[in-house]
């Protein structure tokens, strides 16, 4: 049986990290991009576990402090 355990990353040396996609280094997301990958899962998840009512109503609470 091989030891694998005791033995290092094969990473070169001096590369920074990469991308699970590609050899760039992550960059920081615009807040939009991530409220749009985001959003989909939030609502999904509101359907699913029945918390769609708490969701309505958070939210006709903020448009009423917003005077909408």
């Amino acid at each position: 049986m091989a030891d694998i355990a005791g033995r290092p990353a094969d990473r070169p040396h001096g590369r920074p990290g990469t991308d699970v996609f590609g050899d760039r280094p992550s960059s920081t997301r615009h807040p939009l991009v991530a409220a749009a990958m985001v959003l989909p899962l939030a609502v999904l998840l509101a359907v699913v576990f029945g918390g769609w009512d708490a969701v309505v109503t958070q939210a006709s609470s903020v448009a009423g402090m917003l005077g909408r």
